[in-house]
């Protein structure tokens, strides 16, 4: 290992948090999914889903997003096998029942676009700094990237704010990872977290539902903040097979089983 590389590894946080954050991810979503989609509407537990569903997107934006930040050389090729995932699971998705006709990417596709986006802004700002870039033409990248997500936000889950939550984590992370010990800095830190916290308080109607999302968002940022440090590892790693499968699987369980009991033709 060249003292380049190790000086790179010395310098990247721990991750340890996040083997807990898949266990947590992929429970709270195959909650959320089962009361909205699975279960009976008699049984009434709307409320799982607006409480405890509302942890796992933005779990998995803060792990995509910590990830393509800290633990991938090449967000990018991350950001395709996210893709990937999300074109094997779009069919079942489709068969949800839904209280709209109109087409909608799956969550995958939310993830994956957000971290190229955040990945590519990230790139731009360092090139910024380093005077390898022009101010007009980082003006123009700024512009060109807002027009896309603009564009992209009305067909993928989660809209404009579950685009633009990814980069806003990228960003707060590394800005509370960098921060020195000076007030001023640790200040500047964290007013990067705030835009975080306002978008994950807009992505929700309910209030219960603001204040779960907003709490996980709260988590990350603290354990971004240092905390990560104090996570012991996950006693059961998440197989990697299972946490590639889980999200098409699911829906494609939930699709036959709302085709056996005749919910969907």
């Amino acid at each position: 290992m060249t003292a380049q590389a190790a000086a790179a590894t010395a310098d990247r946080p721990s991750s340890t948090w996040t083997g807990w954050g898949q266990w947590l991810a992929l429970v709270t979503m195959t909650i959320d999914h089962l009361t909205r989609y699975a279960l009976p509407t008699g049984w009434e537990l709307d409320w799982a889903g607006a409480s405890i569903g509302r942890i796992a997107f933005p779990l998995f934006a803060a792990m995509v997003a910590w990830h393509g930040l800290f633990n991938t050389r090449n967000p990018l090729r991350y950001a395709r096998r996210i893709l990937v995932i999300g074109l094997v699971a779009q069919l079942p998705y489709m068969m949800m029942p839904r209280a709209s006709d109109a087409f909608i990417l799956n969550v995958c596709f939310t993830l994956a676009t957000g971290l190229a986006w955040g990945a590519w802004l990230h790139d731009l700002l360092a090139r910024q700094r380093r005077g390898e870039l022009e101010a007009y033409w980082f003006v123009l990248g700024v512009a060109v990237s807002l027009a896309v997500w603009q564009l992209l936000g009305h067909w993928v889950e989660y809209g404009h704010r579950g685009l633009l939550l990814i980069p806003l984590f990228m960003l707060a992370m590394h800005c509370l990872h960098q921060a020195g010990d000076t007030l001023t800095e640790r200040l500047t830190a964290v007013a990067f977290t705030l835009p975080v916290l306002v978008v994950a308080g807009l992505m929700n109607s309910s209030d219960m539902a603001k204040s779960f999302t907003v709490a996980t968002c709260l988590v990350i940022l603290w354990l971004a903040a240092g905390a990560h440090r104090l996570t012991p590892g996950v006693p059961s790693a998440m197989p990697r097979r299972l946490w590639l499968a889980w999200y098409p699987g699911h829906f494609a369980l939930i699709a036959l089983w709302l085709w056996a009991s005749g919910a969907i033709g």
